[in-house]
């Protein structure tokens, strides 16, 4: 019987160490992905720009 709650923790701890392991990758990709959203939806808007100001006025 001993034998078997061992070998049945050790699975537990097993289990226990993947499911941090996946958390922790998944929170990582998750800001990692964020952070490329927002480079990936930037817009750039040339009528803010000097150069296109100073040929508008040119």
């Amino acid at each position: 019987m001993k034998k078997a709650l061992k070998i049945i923790a050790i699975i537990a701890a097993i289990a226990g160490v993947a499911a941090v392991i996946y958390a922790a990758v998944t929170k990582y990709m998750n800001k990692k992905q964020a952070v490329e959203d927002e480079e990936e939806n930037y817009v750039s808007c040339s009528c803010c720009d000097d150069e296109f100001i100073a040929e508008s006025i040119a």
